[in-house]
């Protein structure tokens, strides 16, 4: 099968570019956005830039933290009333995901849908962590286990950037989604699906986020740092939709959607443990992934004379990473009782198994491995 590398949407990126709202062609939108966004007036900016163009608006704003089927039914019944030609999301990945359950439920479950054309579709990003704004990709929670949908088809064709949206975001926050674009990065350059095009864009998404996510975690009203790592999510966001994903994505899925913890903080909380097992350091060290982490290293002009060097300078670059954005180290800080947490080790790994960014893991796990990583976290 010959490779290929696909970028479906148009991307804006300057401060105040939420303004192109008003050269928008359409005559009806609805709007997906969460309570937040409606508090802080941009809801309202929306709505005003798309009366501007013509556009009359219907807001769903029942988004809720890892959206599960529900949101997304009382969204599709907003959908279906309103029919748009222009959906827009704006608000943090839970937002842009609830958006694009909409969109895929209301096509593939009306088989007359086929027949219409579909909306435009805008997503503007409250935080600078998903990429969700430029993938194919969308996290739904069903039945208490979070289910990944991928299609072409809920792919946003116009992502908008604007750092003014993500000046209000909380600290602890910047952490997470920041340490979730790194996770996609790395994962990216290290899948299986990888290319010269996905590399470069996680390259530059790795070097951004050392540069500036700590002097943003510090001062959020840092605008330039603001507009580097909404930056980088989005490049990694175009990586990871061209090359998947691997199983720090897999596992923090699986925990996250187990033990209520936010994505990028489980992701954060499995990353050093995920990389060591990839690159087999309690081994030869010698494989592909030990030489995509001693590459990286040579990115951030760490030490990596061999692919072992480079491994663990990388590694311990990420754990000062997270140290420095206040990352706790494994499940106790966060309050989880050990003998649960034991107790459900595997039934969350025959979940990382079955997960749809397994496949393309530089290293094919067993469920028992997956079970180690996990015990890690102890």
């Amino acid at each position: 099968m010959n490779s290929k590398f696909t970028l479906k949407s148009k991307v804006y990126f300057e401060q105040k570019s939420i303004q192109l709202l008003k050269t928008v062609s359409g005559t009806r939108a609805l709007v997906v956005t969460d309570s937040i966004m409606e508090t802080l007036g941009y809801l309202k900016q929306v709505i005003d830039y798309l009366k501007e163009a013509g556009i009359t608006s219907s807001v769903f704003s029942g988004v809720r933290p890892d959206p599960d089927v529900n949101v997304v039914a009382e969204g599709m019944m907003v959908y279906d009333e309103c029919e748009p030609d222009v959906l827009v999301a704006i608000g943090g990945g839970s937002a842009i995901d609830t958006a694009k359950g909409i969109l895929y439920f209301a096509r593939k479950l009306n088989p007359s849908s086929k027949d219409m054309r579909k909306p435009l579709f805008i997503a503007i990003p409250s935080t600078s962590g998903t990429g969700s704004e430029v993938t194919d990709f969308s996290v739904i929670t069903s039945d208490g286990e979070k289910v990944v949908i991928v299609d072409e088809l809920i792919s946003p064709d116009v992502a908008i950037l604007d750092s003014t949206c993500i000046q209000h975001v909380p600290q602890r926050v910047v952490a997470d989604t920041g340490m979730d674009v790194l996770v996609h990065a790395v994962e990216a350059y290290v899948s299986t699906k990888a290319t010269d095009f996905t590399d470069a864009l996680a390259e530059k998404a790795v070097k951004l986020i050392f540069d500036n996510l700590v002097n943003l975690y510090r001062d959020v009203k840092d605008s330039d740092s603001r507009d580097r790592v909404q930056n980088a999510s989005c490049m990694a966001g175009m990586a990871f939709t061209n090359s998947n994903l691997g199983i720090n994505h897999s596992l923090a899925h699986a925990l996250g959607g187990t033990f209520h913890i936010p994505h990028g903080r489980s992701n954060a909380l499995l990353m050093c443990a995920v990389m060591e097992y990839n690159a087999d350091l309690c081994g030869s060290a010698s494989g592909y992934a030990a030489d995509r982490y001693a590459k990286l290293a040579r990115v951030l002009d760490l030490p990596a004379r061999t692919k072992r060097e480079g491994t663990v300078n990388f590694i311990q670059a990420v754990r000062k990473l997270k140290k420095d954005l206040c990352i706790e180290d494994g499940i106790a800080a966060l309050g989880i009782d050990a003998g649960e947490f034991k107790g459900a080790l595997d039934k969350l790994a025959e979940a990382a198994m079955q997960d749809r960014c397994t496949p393309t893991n530089p290293r094919v796990p067993t469920k028992e491995e997956l079970i180690g990583i996990y015990r890690k976290l102890s």
